[in-house]
Formats: C-alpha cells, structure tokens, sequence
C-alpha cells in the first residue's frame, strides 16, 4: 500500500501504531498543530517549543512505557509524557542493544 502525505498538515504520523508525530516546522509552544492518520485530520495542542524535525506525542505516555514512531519501539519513557510534549531524550532512552535493560513486551 502506497502512502500519501496530504497537504495542510503541521506533523507526520507514519503508522497507526504510533505514538509521536514528526514536527514538519518549528512549531510553538500552545499552537494546536494538525497531522493526518487513517481517520482523518486530528489536532493536538503543544505544551513545549518543538523544533523541525522533532517528535510530538499525540497521545499519553505513562514512564516505563515503549515509545513508537514508524510502528517501531524507538525508545522508553522516562518521566510520563503528556500529548503535545515534546518527545527528545530529555523523556526517552534508547533500548536497543542495551544488555542492562531486561526484555520488554513490545506489543
């Protein structure tokens, strides 16, 4: 299945799996941005300054919980993560190749 980046959006959500978006500008703190999944245009209030090319999540994640972006596990939260936070390592850490961390159900 061919994807389609349609027009009038502010971020890109890649997978419905997905718990960040990608910022396609510098976006402010408090701008309700907009980006597109399979059920249509969605919003989403920024709580943080987000810089191009940076993630946003677009829905609660609690500390512990994997993190996803192209429907793969990117990462794990540090500190809960609200919607509209911005996503950085300042509230993720790596896990691949990470021997010191048990295995997780990524499901």
């Amino acid at each position: 299945m061919a994807h389609v980046i349609g027009t009038g959006a502010d971020a890109l959500y890649m997978n419905e799996r997905d718990h960040v978006v990608t910022a396609l500008r510098e976006i402010r703190s408090g701008e309700t941005i907009s980006y597109r999944n399979a059920a249509g245009l969605q919003e989403v209030t920024t709580q943080n300054d987000i810089p191009f090319g940076h993630k946003i999540a677009v829905a609660a994640i609690e500390a512990g919980d994997d993190v996803r972006k192209y429907g793969e596990v990117i990462g794990r939260a540090v500190a809960p993560i609200v919607a509209g936070q911005h996503v950085h390592v300042h509230n993720i850490e790596g896990i691949r190749g990470r021997g010191d961390l048990g295995a997780k159900e990524t499901n």
